[in-house]
């Protein structure tokens, strides 16, 4: 008896699924390009923090360098404000520290306050660009000299 090969047998795939693979494959590019730009972002607020943490050491290394001075609250300068344009060690270390902070980060500023031997270094920038859009972030650490 002859075997009957039937006429209709499917050969590929259908238009419809190839619609569904490249729908879903469309859905997995978009998630990728989303975790990028996400990693973009925090890459980009872990370099700011970092840059601030490399200037908060900076001043007290300068500080530790004429520690008589910074010790008796020589160094104590406010966020907002500018130092003295004098040819002092002191002076001199204080502006190019704020010069550095204000080309590093975007709104940089830097603030020290010493107070019973314990001096307070602060460093803020603007790291709206960041994952959480927070405008203002700060770095500030306690240290004796």
């Amino acid at each position: 008896m002859p075997i009957k090969h039937p006429t209709n047998r499917q050969a590929g795939f259908t238009l419809l699924e190839v619609m569904i693979s490249i729908f879903i494959l469309g859905v997995g590019l978009l998630g990728l390009a989303s975790l990028q730009v996400t990693g973009l972002k925090s890459n980009h607020s872990a370099q700011l923090r970092t840059e601030a943490i490399v200037h908060v050491y900076d001043i007290i290394e300068r500080m530790r360098i004429n520690k008589a001075v910074a010790q008796a609250g020589g160094y104590d300068i406010a966020i907002g404000t500018s130092a003295p344009n004098t040819s002092s060690i002191v002076d001199t270390d204080r502006d190019s520290w704020k010069t550095a902070i204000a080309l590093a980060l975007p709104s940089g500023d830097g603030a020290i306050a010493t107070d019973t031997g314990v001096t307070t270094i602060t460093v803020q920038w603007d790291d709206s660009r960041g994952i959480d859009g927070v405008s203002n972030q700060r770095f500030s650490i306690s240290t004796e000299l």
